[in-house]
């Protein structure tokens, strides 16, 4: 991580710089020797009845309170961050360390990162993160610091990563976000977020770095797992349910007990890199930005509080994300509203010099972004650090940095951090026990998703006690481990598929199992270095594996990813992108072999990005999509294979059939996918399907009017029924075409989505409302219009086997 290191050893210089000589820490009790009366009275420590340490006082009034009291320095102290160069304030055995943070940041600090880790960017299994009661006296010397031994007793902010569970020790490990979006479910995520705020609360921290709202139209980006898919609307409403998890809902930017702010990521385009690869130049226009991408940016600021935007890594027509003046003030605070904090993306300051080229020099860019509108510096403060002696020659405007910090101290006020900064030890305690266990394995239940069922090879059938009991062989590289996906926490204990079709089956079957093949030498998430399982070995693997399933009845392969096979590629060291999109390694051969042997094969997928396996698709007897499932994955899994619970999750992306399609999203224009010579023009499997252990069926959806005014809404009813013979889920899924239109528009666009359960032969009538901007579009002057005419309202289980109807919109 050599981009990491040189940033960080950026920032120790320009920390010292900020923090002069060591005699600068007697400003924590008093002005200098030699200062004026009104300059002794500004810099002595405020009393104990000053305004903004009254929190009956408006959060405004708190704020211009405090900002009139701080030096400049004391102001960009509050907009830097420590991460990898915390270990310059800890001491050899990684704890706080008042007297390093008094020498070293004697001004305070704005933001620290991750305390559950000892000392930044390296892997868990290098340096194990600090245990619950480690963390939070960290959290406890460090606050004490900041509250007695700085002048104005400014509480810091900490952060942590809570993608899909805290990525802490002790932490609950939900299913990867991809995987959540499989649901279809947003309240389920809602709770999935409420809980997991619940879990970083309890340990002093008040914000998270979640959720990723980037709309994501190229599977061989590494990042795919992080999203919620490729629609705007269904990634929009995952998106508003994660933040009202977190934050608590409605429009209250005061943090309620057990809730921690969030934030939104990463404005934007990041999930169409050129070429796929992460932090490429996002060619996409205008139009595009604003039709599929801003979306549910701009649906998550409208409808909650989300007290902090991430600007993304990623170009746009020249202009880096954290650089645009456009982005980040024209569209998201004049248009949206947003009233939060805009924080970097970690180093993306200094990558506008390093990387981008776009300026010289650190300094420059840490102006350019701060005129742009970024309010604080992540991780290591580089860039920020350098702001008081630009502004001593001249090169910044204070009333920006005032801007900045204001935001800032607002989040700390909303936080409650100067009234209770500290965690809470004993339920912090309670972490990754019962109630969370139970969530994450309902949670995975509802992400796995049926892709095929040849002749009802799934569920597995079990005989009764005293039975001949059948031979079930468990193959392959993802069968004895529970993959969790990145950014992934430490929960007390992980279920392996192997580990959850032992408990399933019991006595009642024979369980062999093999490896098969191995995927990578190590799966570690955090090593650089990414090394393919030896070719020959595999070899032998295969044919081990093979020698131990030819007695099965049934062969359960489990195929896919590593940690390591797809994941965020941070540094040009540390990749994680693909050309290529089918399985890597001898994955394909190992199917193949078993195959032979004349068994149903049954394969179960374990991955972060869509599962682009044309063989596995056309062969296999049935496939399950597991995504990372979370640590649960064991005992959701077997509960479907063994029909416990019934499988309803749909595909949140289109799954391409090979890479030459890309991209291959469902909601493309009238003139794409005219059709290749020699290749198939469909995908492998469409945005939104899912398959049953039972069946149901459509009726044409009725309108609450055919006929509705600009601006209006209309609910859709649908009738569904299930024709099969046990209780499934279905997600009713309704979408809409603009028949005639001024520009070109999508051949359907999601307008709305429910998911329902019913008993065998139940029928339902499903209401679901369009939203009036749903029908909007933007003309040819760029603006937002609703256009009377035709649309088609369509329903159906997927975005391909739709029922249809006719809307009219008049002015």
């Amino acid at each position: 991580m050599r981009t990491i290191l040189r940033a960080s050893l950026a920032a120790s210089a320009a920390l010292m710089a900020l923090t002069g000589p060591v005699e600068t820490p007697a400003l924590a009790q008093g002005a200098p020797a030699g200062s004026t009366p009104a300059d002794q009275a500004r810099l002595a420590r405020p009393p104990a009845d000053a305004p903004y340490r009254n929190p009956a006082l408006p959060t405004a009034q708190r704020v211009a309170d405090l900002l009139a009291r701080m030096t400049l320095e004391e102001k960009v102290a509050q907009i830097i961050t420590l991460w990898d160069n915390k270990v310059e304030i800890q001491n050899a055995d990684h704890s706080f360390s008042p007297a390093l943070a008094s020498q070293r940041i004697p001004h305070g600090l704005g933001m620290l990162a991750r305390p559950s880790d000892l000392a930044g960017p390296t892997s868990p299994r290098v340096n194990p993160p600090r245990s619950i009661e480690d963390s939070l006296e960290y959290v406890r010397q460090m606050q004490d610091w900041a509250i007695n031994e700085t002048r104005l007793g400014i509480p810091v902010l900490f952060h942590e990563e809570s993608l899909h569970g805290l990525a802490a020790r002790d932490a609950t490990s939900f299913p990867q976000s991809i995987a959540l979006a499989s649901t279809w479910n947003p309240d389920l995520v809602r709770q999935v977020n409420d809980y997991i705020a619940s879990e970083v609360r309890a340990r002093g921290v008040h914000l998270v770095l979640s959720p990723v709202v980037d709309i994501v139209r190229d599977p061989r980006w590494g990042r795919i797992e992080e999203t919620f898919g490729e629609d705007p609307f269904l990634v929009g409403e995952m998106g508003v349910a994660a933040v009202e998890g977190l934050q608590g809902p409605g429009r209250d930017h005061r943090l309620g007990e057990g809730q921690v702010f969030a934030t939104l990521k990463h404005m934007t385009g990041h999930g169409q890199p050129e070429s796929g690869t992460n932090i490429g130049p996002a060619p996409i226009s205008e139009r595009t930005l604003r039709e599929a991408f801003f979306p549910p940016f701009e649906q998550v600021v409208r409808r909650t509080a989300i007290a902090a935007v991430m600007a993304s890594y990623n170009e746009i027509d020249g202009v880096p994300s954290h650089s645009s003046d456009w982005l980040l003030k024209d569209v998201l605070r004049g248009e949206w509203g947003f009233q939060g904090a805009v924080v970097s993306d970690y180093y993306a300051i200094e990558q506008m010099a390093e990387i981008h080229r776009i300026v010289p020099d650190i300094p420059s860019a840490a102006r350019l972004a701060l005129n742009a509108g970024v309010d604080i510096d992540l991780p290591v403060g580089a860039a920020f650090s350098t702001l008081p002696a630009q502004v001593a020659a001249g090169l910044v405007d204070t009333a920006r940095i005032d801007e900045a910090v204001s935001r800032m101290l607002a989040i700390k006020f909303d936080a409650g951090l100067f009234e209770n900064p500290y965690g809470d030890l004993a339920a912090a305690q309670r972490s990754n026990t019962e109630e969370g266990i139970a969530l994450a394995r309902r949670a995975a239940e509802a992400s796995l998703i049926l892709l095929k069922n040849e002749g009802g090879t799934l569920p597995l059938a079990l005989p009764e006690a005293g039975a001949a009991r059948p031979t079930i062989a468990v193959i392959g590289p993802n069968a004895a481990v529970a993959r969790l996906g990145g950014y992934y926490g430490i929960p007390r204990a992980t279920v392996s598929p192997l580990d959850g079709i032992r408990a399933a089956v019991g006595d009642r079957a024979n369980i062999i199992h093999a490896e098969g093949v191995r995927i990578t030498e190590d799966d570690d998430w955090w090593a650089d270095e990414v090394t393919l399982a030896d070719p020959a070995e595999n070899r032998a693997r295969i044919a081990e594996a093979v020698d131990a399933a030819r007695g099965a009845d049934t062969i359960l392969l489990f195929i896919g990813d590593t940690e390591q096979t797809s994941r965020e590629a941070w540094a040009n060291e540390h990749l994680g992108d693909r050309t290529s999109l089918d399985l890597v390694g001898e994955q394909n051969e190992l199917f193949t072999a078993l195959k032979a042997l004349g068994k149903p094969v049954v394969a179960v997928l374990v991955n972060g990005r869509p599962p682009s396996y044309p063989l596995i698709a056309e062969q296999a007897d049935a496939i399950l999509e597991s995504w990372y499932a979370g640590e649960q994955q064991g005992h959701a899994i077997a509960d479907a294979l063994f029909g416990r619970i019934n499988p309803g999750g749909k595909l949140p992306v289109t799954v391409a059939r090979e890479v030459g399609q890309l991209p291959v999203f469902y909601n493309h224009k009238p003139t794409a996918r005219r059709g290749y010579l020699f290749s198939e023009v469909s995908p492998l499997y469409p945005f939104g399907f899912g398959l049953s252990y039972t069946s149901f069926a459509f009726g044409e959806p009725t309108l609450s009017s055919d006929t509705i005014r600009a601006g209006e809404a209309v609910t859709v009813r649908v009738p569904v029924t299930n024709t099969g013979a046990r209780a499934g889920d279905e997600v009713v899924q309704v979408y809409l075409r603009d028949e005639v239109s001024s520009v070109t528009r999508p051949v359907k666009e999601l307008a709305g989505f429910q998911r329902v359960t019913l008993e065998p032969g139940e029928t339902r009538m499903v209401d679901i409302t369009i939203r009036p901007e749903s029908f909007a579009l933007w003309n040819r002057d760029m603006q937002r219009v609703i256009e009377p005419g035709t649309f088609t309202i369509m329903a159906g289980p997927n975005s391909v086997d739709l029922v249809s109807t006719t809307l009219e919109i008049v002015q």
